[in-house]
């Protein structure tokens, strides 16, 4: 009855702290040692008294722990608690931490699925097409289903010509330009028009560039180009550019007086 008495109004013990928020005595008493969480007060037996407010910071910073900070970074991360705007600006950085690291959960766990789907279709285990694979999820690259269908050498030619950032800024320019030709396809635009004729100009500059001038590597693009296995919305979008643009490059290399294709 001594000991219960001992304990002040609106304190707790260690041991009923450590009860409250599902952690171990020695939890807290290592946040003590480390300066990340000392006891509010100490009965005059020495015994470590904690408080709601002592609770609210502990939940703090099991929070931050559980998404992988460091005690260190913790310790930069906590904010005082004196007044209610504290309180509210303390939960507000952490559901902004928080939903940053679901973000971050929620992308791996698409890439993780993408990857296996990938993994599945492939008829044999070609961990260096995995890899080529993770990587250009990472960067958001849409047509990253395509590697399993390159052959070795155009991986090894890729992985050569391209690093993560000009990699990154060649999907952007492919991608924007082949939204420019649906909108002129879906307005109807000429294929013989300037503003056609431009855009399809672009466009086989950007091929020109991803095969540095090699017309051998066309008919391998072109294969590509036809996947069985690509979602609806992309072999929507692949059919109505090549429906628009067959045309429009045919007018395109009539007008330089050359054929590409020449010879094959």
């Amino acid at each position: 009855m001594e000991k219960h008495r001992a304990i002040p109004k609106g304190f707790m013990t260690v041991g009923e702290a450590a009860k409250k928020m599902g952690v171990t005595i020695r939890t807290l008493q290592y946040y003590d040692r480390e300066g990340l969480l000392s006891p509010s007060a100490k009965s005059e037996g020495g015994r470590r008294l904690y408080t709601d407010k002592d609770l609210v910071m502990l939940h703090q910073i099991i929070s931050l722990k559980s998404l992988g900070f460091s005690l260190e970074d913790i310790k930069q991360r906590l904010t005082s608690l004196d007044t209610p705007a504290d309180v509210a600006n303390a939960l507000s950085k952490q559901a902004s931490v928080i939903k940053g690291e679901l973000e971050k959960l929620s992308s791996s766990l698409k890439a993780i699925e993408q990857l296996k789907e990938e993994v599945l279709q492939m008829q044999a285990v070609d961990f260096k097409k995995y890899a080529d694979i993770i990587v250009n999820l990472q960067i958001d690259n849409e047509y990253y289903f395509l590697i399993k269908k390159f052959d070795d050498d155009t991986l090894d030619y890729l992985r050569a010509k391209f690093n993560k950032d000009s990699a990154m800024d060649f999907i952007k320019e492919f991608n924007n330009l082949s939204e420019e030709i649906l909108q002129l396809k879906n307005g109807n635009v000429p294929v013989e028009s300037d503003r056609c004729q431009k855009l399809t100009k672009n466009y086989w500059d950007l091929i020109v560039e991803f095969t540095d001038g090699d017309m051998s590597m066309l008919p391998k693009l072109f294969e590509l180009s036809n996947f069985e296995t690509a979602s609806d919305e992309w072999e929507k979008k692949r059919i109505a550019i090549n429906e628009y643009l067959g045309p429009a490059l045919g007018i395109y290399f009539s007008r330089l007086g050359i054929n590409p294709f020449e010879g094959g």
